[in-house]
Order: structure tokens, then C-alpha cells, then sequence
């Protein structure tokens, strides 16, 4: 069993909770669910308990502050080669990817102030529903949003977009 499955194991309810409904919010955020994926994810709690890297690894998944979030987003500009005819349409989804982080860190903050001992399983479980639902509704958001971006560009870039999406979680993508 490794460190981060441990630690995970062991912590209060509200952390494991936190932590794993980031990990599994940090890949549906990001990345696509393909058909590849979408057997992967159905597993993925499994996976967290079982292939959990490093503490360190997990930190970086479950971080929601906004230097991050604006990591994500400075490279995400980046890969997709967002040019000047664009901007708008991508500022949109940027600020679309800060609400959600905003809206992640509000809830996390409300849970945290839950007393974790008297948190029944029940309560665990209402938990990590919040979580997933509070995913849902920003995956639905930046969905939207990117749409609206995908929509406006030329077909050049909305294959490299394509690209940038299949290869998220594995190695780069090949561009020529």
C-alpha cells in the first residue's frame, strides 16, 4: 500500500473525502472523458486506493489555490496556441476555471469546519456527493464556456485543441 493510500486510509473522513473527490475533479475538469477513460474513471476510486503516488503528487492534485489554478490556466493558453482573434472567447473559460477553483475552495472551507469525529457515514458519503456534484456543475461550466472558444477557432486550431485534449495525462502531443 503505498504513503499516499495510507494516509488516505487513515485521516479523518472530511480529508479522505476532499481528496478524493479532487483527484477524480482534477482529471474531469481537465482532460476529456473518452471511451478509454470512461472505463478508467468508473475504477478510479479503486485506482486511488491502489496507485496513489506520492503525498506530494496528491497535494498537487487536490491544490485548488489560485497560483495554481493560474498554472493550469498559463498552460493550457499555451498548448492551445490561443492567438489574439480568440482572446476573448478564452479569458472566458479562465475565469470559468478560477470560479470553479473558488467555488471548490468555499466548499472545502465549509467542510472543513464540520467537527470530523462526529461525522457519521452517512455524512461521509453526503460529503463526497457535494463534492461530485460541485465537479459536475463546473465540468458543466467550463464546458459551456470552452465551447464557446472552441467554436471560434479556425480549423488548424481546433485540431491542435483536439489533440491537447486526447493526449491530457499522457505523454505530449505530437505537433508538427
Amino acid at each position: 500500500m503505498s504513503s499516499l493510500s495510507r494516509t488516505i486510509a487513515n485521516s479523518s473522513p472530511l480529508l479522505r473525502t476532499v481528496a478524493i473527490a479532487a483527484l477524480m475533479g482534477t482529471t474531469m475538469l481537465i482532460g476529456p472523458l473518452t471511451g478509454a477513460r470512461a472505463e478508467s474513471a468508473t475504477k478510479m476510486p479503486v485506482q486511488i486506493a491502489a496507485d496513489a503516488h506520492k503525498s506530494a503528487d496528491a497535494k498537487a492534485a487536490t491544490d485548488t489555490k489560485g497560483e495554481t489554478v493560474e498554472a493550469r490556466i498559463t498552460k493550457l493558453h499555451a498548448d492551445l496556441k490561443i492567438t489574439a482573434d480568440v482572446q476573448a472567447k478564452w479569458d472566458s473559460v479562465a475565469q470559468t476555471m478560477r470560479d470553479n477553483a473558488a467555488a471548490m475552495d468555499k466548499l472545502v472551507a465549509m467542510k472543513r469546519s464540520q467537527d470530523p469525529k462526529a461525522l457519521t457515514a452517512v455524512d461521509d458519503l453526503n460529503n463526497y456527493q457535494e463534492f461530485a456534484k460541485a465537479h459536475l456543475d463546473g465540468l458543466k461550466d467550463l464546458t459551456a464556456s470552452f465551447k464557446g472558444l472552441y467554436d471560434s477557432m479556425s480549423d488548424a486550431q481546433r485540431k491542435n485543441a483536439d489533440q491537447v485534449f486526447q493526449s491530457f495525462g499522457r505523454d505530449a502531443p505530437k505537433q508538427g
